[in-house]
This record gives C-alpha cells, structure tokens and sequence, in this order.
C-alpha cells in the first residue's frame, strides 16, 4: 500500500507552541507518512456569513485534507479548563461542509499545558466535540506533557520518558488503526 496520510492539528495558533512541538514529535513517532499540518486560522463560525458567502475556501481544504488522511493528530492545549476557541470554532465550521470528513477517521488526542494535570479536561472536551461526527477516537494512552515549559529538548524532542513512551504507544495504536481501517 502507499505510504500513510497524516494530518496534525494543533489547537493554538502560537508558533512557538509546545502542543505544535507536541503534535510534530508525535507525527516523526508514527513512523512514515506523508505529515500535514491543518490551517485552523478560520474566521468565527457565524451563519450569516456562511449563508452569504458559503464555506470560505480554508475551510473546505481542512475539510478535504481530514477525508484524505488516513489518521489525523490532534493536539490541543487547555484554556481555562476547556477546549481552546480556535479548535472549537475550527471543528464548527467543518461540520458545516458537505460529506461526512470524520466518519470512521482514526483520531489520536493529545495535550501539553502549562499546569500540572497535563490537559484532562480539555482531553475530555475535545472527545465531546467530536462525538458527533463519529470518529475512532484511539482510547489511549493519554498524553498529558504537565508542566510543558520544562518537556523539551534545544532540538524539540520530548524529554519525559514516561510522556514519550503514552506517545510511542498512542502512535503505535494509531498506525494499527489506520492500517486497519485502509483495509491492510
């Protein structure tokens, strides 16, 4: 079979974001693919503008790259106890594009924050936002990088052993997915 398809996406728009760090680390411990990161960068999901001026052009790409890849990463940081508004509003306006993107598309959650739970609640969160677009959302391990500021290496590298083995395992089990649902 082709090499795999693997999008990234990171729920904070700062460059230097540990969650991007996050989300590229587990993307070179999936093995090989072909890794693309999404554009989240959408205008707020508003109706009346939809209604004007249809899908804007960002969104159906985003929407496009998710019903091609084979596996996508999602790695989201937590603000004030949930979700951030960027991925919120990101899944928002995919849910409005025709087809089904999510369906049956094997999904790897992950999280760094600041505090020490690592992103629990916003774990928790973004598996409600997906709920409805009936994903296979890989169970776990979860990857809770706590106390992120102090979990890299100078060349972006996660340093914990333990937060790097959950990593290992969370992107071993979802090639097995991908490789399952392309029918391998």
């Amino acid at each position: 079979m082709s090499e795999f398809k693997l999008l990234g996406l990171c729920g904070s728009l700062r460059r230097a974001s540990t969650n991007r760090l996050l989300m590229q680390e587990a993307a070179r411990r999936f093995g090989p693919a072909n890794f693309v990161e999404g554009d989240i960068r959408f205008p707020l999901y508003d109706g009346d503008l939809e209604s004007d001026a249809g899908i804007p052009p960002a969104v159906q790409l985003l929407a496009d790259q998710i019903a091609d890849a084979d596996a996508v990463i999602v790695a989201t940081p937590e603000y004030n106890k949930g979700i951030s508004g960027v991925l919120k509003n990101a899944f928002d306006w995919i849910s409005r594009t025709a087809g089904t993107p999510w369906l049956g598309k094997p999904v790897a959650l992950m999280s760094a924050t600041a505090g020490r739970a690592g992103g629990e609640r916003t774990q928790n969160m973004t598996r409600l936002c997906l709920a409805p677009f009936r994903p296979l959302v890989v169970a776990g391990p979860e990857v809770l990088v706590a106390a992120t500021a102090k979990q890299w290496a100078e060349d972006g590298t996660l340093t914990n052993a333990i937060n790097a083995k959950a990593l290992d395992e969370l992107m071993k089990d979802l090639r097995t997915a991908a490789r399952l649902n392309r029918g391998e």
